[in-house]
Order: structure tokens, then sequence, then C-alpha cells
């Protein structure tokens, strides 16, 4: 729960007796079940008519697939976490997904325990990766930082954003793959000064996600100070 708002979470899934029990079994842990979908057209037009905090998403869908669905859910409306849930640990289509706009991947091989701490945390903007599949991400941000960007019109360093030393750091430790929870307690600060940190440096760098924004820092070598 984020306070006393229950978190707003959809599910989709093209297997009615799996959509029916995850939302059977959030909605029974407290979270809000306020659409479920089972094909990716479907869930496009319901995530942004419901406008949840969590997409629940598998990736094989009929109609249009996961991926694409994440990223047009983001593309509307920022806001919102998506967390895949795929019986899929294939590397490619992890990668694929984070390049989408996921904020996490879970396996369905997770207990009902591990998916309530992951939409949980999903919804606190923190990266959950099914163990072994954090690093992959970490090295796919780099391999993407160490390709050329394409130059901003008028030249990006004249009109650089000035960060404060406090979303400076926040930023380095993005970087370096550490959660929310994680920077909070390196910084002695609470988890929702962490989030608006995030959300400030995002607004004044006209980035989307934390995947641009990991990609930012790493280009900037934040990573390594």
């Amino acid at each position: 729960m984020t306070g006393t708002t229950p978190i707003r979470v959809m599910v989709v899934d093209d297997h009615p007796m799996w959509r029916d029990a995850v939302a059977r079994d959030l909605s029974e842990s407290g979270f809000e079940v306020v659409a479920t979908a089972g094909d990716g057209d479907q869930a496009v037009r319901r995530a942004k008519a419901a406008a949840p905090d969590v997409l629940v998403l598998d990736l094989n869908l009929p109609g249009k697939p996961g991926v694409q669905v994440c990223k047009e859910a983001v593309a509307a409306d920022p806001s919102v976490r998506v967390l895949v849930l795929s019986a899929s640990g294939e590397h490619a289509d992890v990668l694929e997904a984070v390049k989408s706009g996921a904020t996490g991947y879970l396996l369905k091989s997770a207990s009902t325990e591990e998916l309530r701490d992951a939409v949980r945390r999903t919804a606190d903007g923190d990266p959950v990766f099914t163990p072994g599949l954090a690093g992959l991400v970490l090295g796919e941000y780099r391999r993407l930082a160490s390709e050329p960007a394409a130059p901003a019109v008028g030249g990006e360093d004249q009109k650089a954003p000035r960060l404060t030393e406090r979303e400076t750091e926040v930023l380095r430790l993005v970087a370096k793959g550490l959660s929310y929870k994680q920077i909070a307690e390196r910084l002695v600060i609470s988890h929702r000064t962490v989030q608006n940190h995030v959300q400030n440096t995002l607004g004044k760098l006209q980035l989307h996600n934390r995947v641009e924004l990991v990609r930012y820092a790493i280009e900037r070598g934040l990573d390594d100070e």
C-alpha cells in the first residue's frame, strides 16, 4: 500500500485461469485490481481507461505482443509502472521488455508472496527482477551507454540542466543499480524523498523512465564515481 491508498493494479494475461488467479490473489492481499485483459489491443485500451499504478503484464499475448503493450502504455501514461510476469527467462525477452519501459521482470515460477512484494516495490519505482536477471539488465544499461547517442539539436551541453547536489548523488546511486530503498538507507533519507529526487531529475532531463535515466548517468561516468 502507499499510505492508506491501495495500489491500483491491472493484470494482463491470455490464459483466463492464470489471469483470474493472479487478480484474485492480489485483490485478497489488499491491492485494488482495476482491470484485466486477455489480449494486447484490449490491454492498451483498458490501461488508458483504468489508469493503474502497476501493470502486471505477460509478454506472450494475441493481437499485440506484450513489449508493444508496454511501450504504448508507458507512452500514454509515463507514471504507470510495468511489471512483466512471464514464463520466459530468455535474456533477449528480458532486455526487450526493459527497453520497452518495464520496471521489472518476474518469472511465473515466483511464489505468490514474491509477486505481492514485486508489485509493491514496482509501485514504489524500484527495479524488480528475478534473481540472476538484475546483473544482465545493468550490463545492458552499460552497453547502451557505450553506443553513440544522437546529437541534441542546438548542442546538448550548451543548455545542460543543472541538478542539485543531492539529485546528482541519487542519480549516481541509481546508475550503480541500487534500489530506492537502498539509496534511502545509504543517504539516510526517506524512500519518498528518493522518489521525489528521481522524478525531479527525470523532469529536468526530459527523460521518461529509469532505463533512460541510467543510460544518461552512465554516459557521464556517474556510475564510476
